[in-house]
């Protein structure tokens, strides 16, 4: 299969999805997660249409921004070491993982635009996801007002890897509810609009919970490291 044709097969699904849960498809945004591929897949994915990207580790997304560059929206979805911040603050338009305030004034220094920032929230309770947890999330982002080059456009969450797709609807539907509470706060550094939420596991439920942007890796672009054993 192609990247071309598993994207094509994405799409059909997502617009059943939101047919399902009376939504318009275009609120979706497809990221491309690169981190399995190598630059040259990752090509193909944006010559297939794709603009969204996702890396989880700087060197990764550097190698693919050094090909694709300014062409693509980068995204940096994994956890994100402060001492990591300079390497690749140059190059993302969004950050899906900001979990800590230390963090929060690594990227306010080293950033020269405004960088779009989802807050990372433990949905789950599980010990080994990181963000923080739902009871956080709130004072959290109004102590964040203070770093002029962050704007919270969203919440992020990783739900649980289960047969039982009613755990991780829970899961998306608890970050929906959280997400509305703080974009009716009007507060001007956080509009929070944005849900980043589902995988190549769980899109379709993360997408009937309200995601707008999800995160597909193996399925749209498969995993080089697994090809060809």
């Amino acid at each position: 299969m192609t990247v071309k044709s598993n994207l094509a097969c994405i799409i059909d699904n997502i617009e059943v999805a939101c047919e399902q849960s009376n939504r318009n498809p275009e609120e979706v945004a497809i990221i491309a997660v690169t981190k399995y591929v190598s630059p040259e897949r990752a090509l193909e994915a944006y010559d297939a249409g794709i603009k969204h990207f996702g890396e989880n580790r700087d060197d990764g997304l550097t190698s693919k921004w050094e090909i694709i560059k300014d062409k693509g929206i980068w995204h940096f979805i994994g956890t994100l070491q402060t001492r990591k911040v300079r390497n690749m603050i140059d190059k993302v338009t969004y950050i899906h993982s900001l979990d800590r305030l230390s963090l929060a004034q690594e990227i306010d220094k080293r950033a020269i635009y405004q960088i779009k920032c989802f807050v990372q929230v433990n949905v789950s309770g599980e010990e080994s996801k990181h963000g923080i947890s739902p009871e956080e999330v709130i004072p959290f982002i109004e102590k964040l007002s203070e770093y002029q080059n962050i704007v919270v456009v969203g919440l992020m969450t990783m739900a649980p890897y289960t047969d039982d797709k009613s755990v991780p609807r829970t899961c998306f539907r608890k970050l929906k509810n959280i997400q509305t509470e703080i974009a009716a706060m009007d507060m001007p550094h956080a509009p929070c609009t944005e849900l980043s939420m589902g995988m190549s596991n769980d899109y379709l439920i993360a997408i009937e919970e309200g995601a707008t942007f999800v995160r597909i890796g193996t399925a749209l672009v498969g995993d080089e490291s697994k090809e060809g054993k």
